[in-house]
């Protein structure tokens, strides 16, 4: 009854939105590594666009253009929201524009020009580019479509937890993925909320030098770095959201660091291991594992052990190509 409830839920959220129920598959070699625990990939990289985003901005866009129907809409993105935002936009034959920092890849700037989008650089990190994308909305009447700070774009990614019920064969030991601003995060602290999985622990991972949500775990308030100095460019938002930050205060929340190096091993053995290459911001989530974070938790008696089902959410790979991971493997060995 339950299965049936959350597979009629699901149809009617990919009706709401332009994203699709992406595979949960197992991965033996990071299962090896855990020793009893079964570890699912939730494959978000196959989305159309290449990651998460798709979730929470497609169902942004959508609903913006079916109360109104806007001008256009702007989205200031390091890359991964201005596709989803680029993509629900063209499905909605909507005009986009994306403002980019500087320090976005250019194969990222130019598949947002493939999907038809107008594409301006500003500034050096996110929030620079966003301060521009809001002075744009101002003066060219256009919808600013947040990329992760906005109760629309949670909604869409606790779809994500939505398709986690209706396909695990149990409650998770715990769910792994990457905070960048935290619109993820909120959506699946969201989603768990809604299927009656409060309990489960979130393990929130950043890389140093992009870590604004563990900096505001430690400070205990909101904390804006001074720059954003990681290679995990998609990360770059120098402030966490406070919606995220609330939702750290429970006791189910763990934030942890890795380096850019673990970030890129990650990426590498995910490479090896599962023949898919994912961003430097996925690889921090990787790392969980690849780097012993899981294991070290477990000693310390923060997770449990054994461990349930662990889901590590695949956040996406729009922003890498093989031209890319050499560039990143020669300046973070250098």
């Amino acid at each position: 009854e339950t299965h049936r409830a959350h597979t009629k839920m699901l149809r009617t959220m990919s009706k709401h939105g332009f994203h699709v129920v992406t595979p949960l598959l197992e991965s033996l070699g990071m299962s090896k590594r855990l020793g009893t625990t079964t570890v699912y990939l939730k494959m978000e990289n196959s989305q159309p666009t290449g990651s998460f985003k798709i979730r929470g901005v497609g169902y942004m866009c959508q609903n913006i253009a079916n109360v109104s129907k806007p001008a256009g809409v702007i989205c200031s993105s390091g890359g991964n929201a201005g596709m989803a935002t680029a993509y629900a936009a063209r499905k909605l034959n909507l005009p986009a524009t994306i403002v980019l920092p500087s320090v976005t890849p250019n194969l990222v700037a130019q598949k947002l020009k493939d999907q038809g989008a107008t594409v301006k650089v500003a500034g050096k990190v996110w929030d620079d580019a966003n301060a521009e994308a809001l002075r744009l909305a101002e003066t060219e009447g256009l919808t600013v479509i947040h990329s992760f700070n906005h109760p629309l774009v949670w909604k869409g990614h606790a779809s994500i937890v939505h398709e986690l019920k209706a396909s695990l064969p149990s409650k998770p030991g715990a769910i792994v993925l990457t905070v960048g601003g935290g619109g993820l995060f909120c959506g699946v602290m969201e989603g768990l909320d809604e299927v009656g999985w409060a309990g489960v622990p979130v393990l929130c991972m950043e890389t140093v030098g992009a870590d604004c949500f563990n900096a505001a775990v430690k400070a205990g308030d909101l904390v804006t770095l001074p720059d954003i100095t990681s290679k995990a460019t998609s990360l770059g938002s120098k402030t966490a959201i406070q919606q995220a930050f609330e939702y750290s205060k429970r006791s189910t929340v763990i934030s942890e660091v890795v380096t850019d190096l673990q970030a890129l091993e990650a990426i590498e053995l995910f490479l090896d291991e599962e023949r898919v290459l994912v961003e430097m911001a996925c690889g921090a989530a990787l790392a969980a594992v690849y780097s012993g974070v899981i294991q070290r938790l477990q000693e310390e008696g923060r997770l449990p052990k054994p461990l349930g089902p662990l889901v590590m959410i695949v956040c996406g790979g729009g922003g890498i190509n093989r031209a890319l991971l050499q560039h990143l493997q020669t300046v973070i060995r250098k």
